[in-house]
């Protein structure tokens, strides 16, 4: 059985990334830094028919985002990728993990590229397949601080400096873009057990509740 959690999601208008980290730390729950703040990309991956972007965007109950993550600088050779299907049940997701092949994410990125990197044979056969039939296309990218109460029931992140690219089939030089300097999104995590005291702790900050997606946020913008 799968750890299934809750992901609360929270649109952020009208506060800097600043102010949004001083309501975090002046927040009850006593939240601290656990990990150094870091750059977050992800190529978003969907097949022809746009088949997870109009799950997500019209909420179904049952769906899926596949991704490829890797942190740091958006270097042409990106290293230490990781696959990532995250699965949503209702209110509540969990996800799957790979390790993926390093790759090239150049002016030569091409949807025939990518067949060729998922060929490898490290990845199980049966990802491998689901692959297949899908394609990158979406590329996003954000600085991304994390905190945590002292007893990890509750995590959250802030996340700033949202770009998003077009990822097209083919000479691709990740021009179409769309940056984001309007927002921040601020996420509060934990796991099915803590929901009873999750409404105590969310209502501490002055947010509006959101069902954003930065799949479906990233679509829209740079491709309607």
């Amino acid at each position: 059985m799968r750890d299934y959690r809750y992901e609360r999601k929270f649109l952020v208008e009208g506060l800097d990334a600043g102010q949004v980290h001083m309501l975090v730390k002046r927040h009850p729950g006593m939240f601290y830094q656990p990990y150094p703040p870091r750059y977050v990309n992800n190529f978003y991956l969907d097949n022809e028919d746009m088949d997870n972007y109009y799950a997500n965007m019209s909420g179904m109950a049952d769906r899926h985002k596949v991704r490829i993550r890797w942190y740091g600088d958006r270097l042409e050779q990106v290293k230490q990728p990781m696959l990532e299907f995250k699965v949503k049940r209702g209110i509540v997701g969990t996800k799957h993990t790979y390790p993926f092949p390093e790759f090239r994410m150049d002016h030569d990125f091409s949807q025939r590229y990518f067949q060729e990197v998922i060929s490898n044979p490290n990845l199980p056969a049966e990802v491998r397949l689901e692959l297949r039939g899908l394609h990158v296309v979406l590329c996003n990218r954000y600085f991304r601080w994390y905190y945590a109460t002292k007893d990890r029931r509750f995590r959250v992140t802030i996340d700033a400096e949202l770009s998003y690219y077009r990822v097209k089939k083919r000479n691709n030089r990740f021009i179409s873009k769309y940056l984001d300097h309007k927002h921040v999104v601020v996420e509060l995590k934990y796991g099915k057990p803590f929901d009873p005291q999750a409404d105590k702790v969310a209502g501490f900050f002055p947010f509006i509740l959101s069902r954003n997606s930065k799949y479906v946020t990233g679509i829209e913008s740079v491709f309607f």
